[in-house]
C-alpha cells in the first residue's frame, strides 16, 4: 500500500510538451509510472513521448480516466492549471512550479475549499519535489534511483533534504513507503498534518521522517497532531537553527516572522510531542535506525 500514488494511479502531465515537462515526464515513464497523457492548450490531438496530448484536463480525464496530475506550468498560469485539475475531479494534483504569486495561491486555496467534503482535490506543492512511491509511481523531479521500497514515510518542505534522508536510509537497508514534498512556499496545498494523517492510516508505513525548516506554523501544528493522535514513531530534522530573524533563507517561506517560527521553537514543540530529533542532516538515517531498533 502507499499514500497518494501507487502503481494503478493514472497520471496526466500538465505542461508535458515543454522542455522541463518533457524531461521529467520521460523520467517518470522510465521507472514505470502510469503516465496516460499530457495537457497543453492548443496542442490537443497531437502526441508527445508516445502519449496523447489534450487541450484541457476535462478532455484528458474523459479520454484516459486519469485521477492525478503533475503541473509543469510557468508561474503565471500554474494556479489556474491546478484549479483546472480540481474542476476536472482529479484526486491529486502535484505542482512543481516555483514563484507562483501569493494571490494566485490564495485564490486556489479558496477554490479547492469550495469543493464538497470527501471529493476535495489534494494539492501537493507548489515549489516542491513531488511525490514518489518507490517501485510503483512518481509524480515529481526527485532522482528515483536513491529510493528503495520500504516502510518509512517521508514528508518534507525541502526536496534536497528528503533526497538525503532517502539515500541514508537506503544505505542502512531501510526503504520508503512514500515520500511527499509539500513545498517551501508561504501558502501551499497539503500540510504536514494532512500527510501525517495519511501515513498514520497506512498499514504499510511503520514510521515517518518529517523534514521542516524555519518560517510558518506547520511544524508546530504537526506537533499538536503527533502528540494527540499519532501512534507511529516520528523522526524530525528542522533546518535553520542558525538562521537570523527576518532574513529569507532559501525557500520563499523560510523566514522567521513570528512567534513559534524559529527552528529552536519548532524543535522544542516537536520534542514535547515525543518526536525524536536528528541533530544534523547527516544523522537522519542513523536516527531512524535507532528509533526502529536497528543498528546504524
Amino acid at each position: 500500500m502507499a499514500v497518494l500514488l501507487d502503481s494503478s494511479t493514472r497520471i496526466l502531465v500538465q505542461g508535458m510538451t515543454g522542455r522541463i515537462g518533457s524531461f521529467h515526464a520521460a523520467d517518470m515513464i522510465s521507472i514505470g509510472t502510469r503516465v496516460v497523457g499530457g495537457v497543453t492548450p492548443g496542442k490537443g490531438g497531437t502526441t508527445h513521448l508516445g502519449l496523447p496530448v489534450f487541450d484541457s484536463v476535462h478532455q484528458a480525464v474523459a479520454a484516459t480516466g486519469a485521477t492525478a496530475s503533475i503541473v509543469f506550468v510557468p508561474p503565471p498560469g500554474a494556479a489556474d492549471s491546478m484549479m483546472e485539475a480540481a474542476d476536472a475531479g482529479l484526486a491529486v494534483t502535484v505542482c512543481i512550479t516555483d514563484g507562483i504569486p501569493t494571490r494566485d495561491m490564495t485564490e486556489l486555496k479558496r477554490f479547492v475549499r469550495m469543493q464538497p467534503e470527501g471529493t476535495r482535490t489534494r494539492v501537493i506543492g507548489p515549489n516542491c519535489a513531488g511525490v514518489i512511491t518507490p517501485g510503483q509511481a512518481m509524480a515529481g523531479i526527485m532522482p528515483p534511483h536513491i529510493y528503495s521500497p520500504g516502510r518509512i514515510g517521508i514528508v518534507a518542505r525541502s526536496g534536497t533534504l528528503s533526497y538525503e534522508a532517502a539515500a541514508q536510509m537506503r544505505a542502512l537497508g531501510l526503504g520508503v513507503s512514500t515520500s511527499v514534498g509539500i513545498g517551501g512556499d508561504p501558502i501551499n496545498g497539503a500540510s504536514f498534518k494532512e500527510i501525517l494523517e495519511l501515513f498514520e492510516a497506512d498499514p504499510d508505513t511503520d514510521a515517518v521522517v518529517l523534514i521542516g525548516e524555519i518560517g510558518g506554523p506547520q511544524e508546530v501544528e504537526a506537533a499538536g497532531y503527533i502528540a494527540s493522535t499519532m501512534t507511529k514513531p516520528v523522526v524530525a530534522y528542522i533546518a535553520g537553527l542558525s538562521a537570523p530573524r527576518g532574513r529569507r533563507m532559501g525557500h520563499a517561506g523560510a523566514v522567521i516572522s513570528g512567534v513559534g517560527e524559529s527552528a529552536d521553537e519548532k524543535v522544542t514543540e516537536l520534542r514535547k510531542a515525543g518526536v525524536t530529533i536528528a541533530p544534523t542532516p547527516s544523522d537522519i538515517g542513523r536516527t531512524v535506525a535507532e528509533v526502529l531498533g536497528r543498528a546504524a
